[in-house]
């Protein structure tokens, strides 16, 4: 089972107000879709995906009062895995009296725009099921929220899914391949000021040239390489620090290219 994980830190999420509700085990999940406009063009946009996601937090934590985003887990078009409460967190989407019953995971499709989830969308919803049920002790269940609560969520396309027994995709709907494993981590993290060199530095500038970036691979990490990194994480939708750390190197060499 392999889950491709964005963590709360590098998708900016805020702190939550307070401490979360522990949830030992569940009978599976819920899926849910956001129920207003999602713009098609995150598809092809993985940063705008990390905006909605912060949207979506926002929403809850300053417009519904909750301590932090109502979901456990949320799935993108890119099959990506935003960590939302995540695991052995009580979710708060489900509605009153259903939170133990199942975690809760967001499939980024609305009720206009984009409103049929692609392939690499259910295939990240599934990547979350499986993440839960070997780590979070959830059941078999996959259900849809409008199941035990009166709501159009997760919408016709997704529910429709849901009710055929939640299938993997296949065919045209697989997701791109990845690129090739990284090398290890040089082991300090490559940032300016001051300029950094070394030969760690001219192999991440290589594979930055392979993916497409106007950028000399010199061996010094200067602004032309801080530039070119901000704009590699923003597209990623991770934090846009500037600096090579683990997991800008590893989406360096691993990320699929857009």
């Amino acid at each position: 089972m392999a889950i491709d994980l964005v963590s709360r830190h590098d998708w900016n999420a805020r702190a939550p107000r307070g401490d979360y509700s522990q949830l030992d085990s569940a009978k599976g999940v819920k899926v849910h879709y956001t129920g207003g406009r999602v713009d098609p063009g995150i598809v092809g946009d993985h940063a705008a995906c990390a905006a909605l996601v912060r949207s979506i937090q926002a929403y809850h934590m300053d417009g519904n009062g909750w301590v932090d985003i109502g979901y456990s887990f949320v799935a993108c078009p890119h099959r990506k895995v935003f960590e939302g409460r995540g695991l052995h967190h009580l979710p708060a989407a489900n509605g009153p009296g259903l939170n133990a019953g199942h975690y809760a995971v967001l499939g980024l499709v609305g009720n206009s725009g984009l409103v049929q989830p692609t392939g690499p969308i259910l295939h990240a919803i599934l990547d979350a099921v499986e993440h839960v049920r070997a780590r979070g002790g959830a059941g078999k269940e996959i259900k849809g929220h409008r199941d035990g609560y009166s709501t159009d969520c997760p919408g016709d396309p997704l529910y429709s899914w849901v009710r055929r027994g939640a299938p993997r995709p296949s065919g045209g709907e697989e997701p791109p391949p990845p690129g090739p494993a990284a090398p290890p981590f040089p082991g300090r993290l490559l940032s300016y000021p001051p300029v950094v060199r070394g030969d760690d530095v001219r192999a991440w500038q290589g594979r930055m040239r392979e993916r497409g970036f106007d950028l000399d691979a010199d061996g010094a990490y200067g602004p032309a390489s801080r530039a070119a990194c901000v704009a590699f994480q923003r597209g990623q939708g991770i934090a846009d620090d500037g600096v090579v750390g683990p997991l800008t190197w590893r989406l360096t060499w691993e990320a699929p290219r857009s």
